[in-house]
């Protein structure tokens, strides 16, 4: 018998999931696509008849700003909304800001899928001569954390996301489910592939072909002790969602040119 119920979701399409750049730690808004993602999202989870107690967001706009809007559509702005780094996505290191099928087409697409989707393999770390280094670390929203500035990652596994994850899974959002309220973690696809292993028990192998698509809840029915009561499930159109789920995957390949 459920018990707890849970709701995941990867935050609505960005500018940069568009251009099929690694985004990572830097703040982007989410694209027109995203906007509609996160809307309809919220409709169905209304039709579902869903009613949140308490959502979770990272410290990331297109995070927050999924969650609201799908609030916004179930007519229950009003639920409280707590934020924090540790529901960022991967920190992807050198990688930030680079275009995954030329990345695919300089290093090959299989070196491009163990740093996308391996377990255990960090990307190559940020150094002050990234592009991005000083907008990612001179961000104020990083000066809140519980952690120094000089402690933040630098570049992550889904290992290490998993690790800096579970204290404020198992402090802040554990003590929430255990009384009764339902929750909306409204995070990246990382960071909710990482919470999934954790409470599925995935496999380090299994959880790189594990893939959470843009702006599609993933429902998890758990039982008193939070162990699933069956796999997580998609909601929605599971056509569009395979089709979406490909097109997640098909991200690190090499894009064919057209013969002429």
């Amino acid at each position: 018998m459920t018990k707890y119920k849970l709701v995941l979701l990867r935050h609505g399409e960005g500018a940069w999931n568009k251009e099929n750049r690694f985004c990572s730690w830097v703040d982007q808004k989410l694209s027109s696509d995203g906007i509609k993602e996160a809307q309809n999202c919220g409709k169905h989870l209304k039709s579902l008849g869903f009613e949140f107690d308490l959502v979770f967001t990272s410290i990331l706009t297109r995070s927050i700003q999924t969650a609201c809007l799908v609030l916004e559509e179930m007519g229950q702005e009003w639920v409280p909304v707590q934020k924090s780094w540790r529901l960022n996505e991967r920190h992807y290191g050198a990688l930030i800001g680079l275009n995954r099928a030329e990345m695919a087409l300089n290093h090959g697409e299989e070196q491009v899928k163990i740093w996308r989707r391996s377990y255990d393999v960090a990307p190559p770390p940020i150094t002050e001569s990234h592009p991005y280094y000083n907008e990612i670390y001179n961000d104020r929203r990083y000066k809140s954390c519980d952690v120094p500035e000089d402690k933040l990652p630098r570049a992550e596994s889904l290992k290490e996301v998993l690790l800096r994850l579970l204290p404020y899974w198992n402090e802040k959002i554990v003590p929430e489910l255990k009384s009764g309220k339902t929750i909306l973690i409204s995070a990246h696809g990382n960071s909710a592939r990482a919470l999934l292993k954790h409470l599925e028990g995935i496999s380090d192998e299994h959880i790189a072909n594990v893939t959470l698509p843009t702006g599609v809840p993933v429902l998890l029915e758990l039982d008193e002790n939070l162990h699933p009561l069956s796999p997580h499930q998609f909601l929605g159109d599971q056509e569009a969602i395979q089709a979406a789920i490909k097109k997640v995957e098909d991200q690190g390949k090499v894009i064919p040119t057209e013969k002429k």
